[in-house]
């Protein structure tokens, strides 16, 4: 038996298979789970590539979260599909080029809400998605960057993490009473997509895994999406409004 046996799943987020969603999406099969995908705007036919590695190629629904009418059509594709939601998973981010970088001060409010609501009020979107597809109860799950310190270069994209973690229990404080709950996992760094657009990436790959009391290698994202989809599981059914680290330990150590 696998950990989500039976377990119907929306996975956001797989660009390519570096993708941390990508794992999150594999394990997730691989443990019983029945998964689609959604994809968006030019990146929609890598998602559809990038999903026929999977050990069994599941739909890609298109689905930019700023856009209404995509929010209602996933929606109402996965309660005429399965009629229910067991978990959903939000690995949604992006900000305008000026949001990261050297200078803080450099991003305008029409930069900064862009990087606002796509990287963190779209887990309300997604929880809009979700949750009326969880009568029983269940499981929504976002990836983080820990936004309580502040991040050389991450500027404006750690103001949306903070964000969304301050959303992230928000959300479970109104959900918890149907069962629904939401959690975070703050990963180490990974090379993915996303991470190259971050202009100090590099400085976290040179001294994350020195300074982490269990290591940490920036190819393997494995135990990110074991984390992922542990908390999608049953085994974790009085956890909520947390954000649990896979991070090696590095968020736990000074200098």
């Amino acid at each position: 038996m696998g950990l989500l046996d039976d377990k119907k799943l929306l996975i956001t987020g797989v660009l390519t298979d570096a993708s941390l969603a990508f794992g999150v999406a594999k394990l997730a099969q691989e443990e019983g789970a029945e998964i689609v995908l959604t994809g968006a705007g030019r990146g929609m036919r890598l998602t559809q590539r990038t999903a026929r590695k999977l050990p069994t190629e599941p739909d890609v629904l298109e689905l930019d979260v700023t856009d209404a009418d995509q929010v209602a059509a996933v929606k109402a594709d996965i309660e005429q599909r399965w009629g229910r939601l067991d978990g959903a998973l939000h690995a949604i981010g992006f900000a305008p080029e000026v949001c990261l970088g050297d200078d803080f001060m450099a991003a305008t409010w029409d930069d900064v809400q862009v990087a606002m609501e796509i990287s963190a009020y779209s887990l309300k979107t997604i929880a809009e998605i979700a949750v009326p597809l969880m009568p029983d109860g269940g499981s929504v799950v976002g990836l983080d960057f820990d936004a309580t310190v502040a991040w050389p270069a991450y500027n404006w994209m750690g103001v949306a993490k903070a964000a969304l973690e301050s959303t992230n229990r928000y959300l479970a404080r109104a959900h918890g009473s149907a069962g629904i709950r939401f959690n975070l996992v703050a990963a180490g760094p990974i090379r993915t997509i996303a991470a190259k657009s971050i202009p100090a990436f590099a400085r976290f790959e040179d001294t994350w895994d020195g300074k982490a009391p269990l290591g940490w290698d920036v190819n393997d994202s494995s135990a990110v999406a074991r984390a992922c989809v542990a908390m999608m599981s049953d085994w974790f059914p009085m956890t909520t409004g947390s954000m649990v680290h896979v991070d090696g330990g590095y968020h736990a150590v000074g200098a």
